[in-house]
């Protein structure tokens, strides 16, 4: 697969960001891409997708950022396929948030009196 190649499967898939297709150096076996969403001049998120090919074997990993043009990465997942990478993103952010909303719905019953005033 070649740049170009690259490139349109990440349109294809996530066209809500703006990518840029990073040059590989030569003999290397990989291809990486960086992809952001963005508000006026304000970074929203950034994702990075790394396409490896090793004995036939094709896997991607995708990390993404939150806001801001130096966030830490805040999660890292591989697969077979492209779509299957990003889904497994998206699926560890609604998990997590799944959690952290049942806590703080926890949290916010605990305050309630017995008058259900907080």
């Amino acid at each position: 697969m070649n740049a170009n190649e690259f490139r349109a499967e990440l349109l294809k898939i996530m066209p809500g960001y703006s990518w840029t297709v990073h040059k590989t150096p030569k003999g290397m076996t990989y291809l990486k891409a960086t992809g952001i969403q963005s508000s006026g001049s304000n970074r929203l998120s950034t994702l990075s997708v790394i396409r490896r090919e090793r004995d036939g074997q094709v896997s991607y990993e995708a990390k993404s950022a939150g806001y801001g043009l130096r966030a830490k990465w805040l999660h890292t997942t591989t697969d077979g396929t492209l779509a299957r990478a990003l889904r497994g993103l998206q699926d560890h952010y609604e998990y997590t948030a799944n959690t952290y909303r049942s806590h703080a719905s926890a949290l916010k019953i605990g305050r309630q009196g017995e008058g259900g005033t907080s």
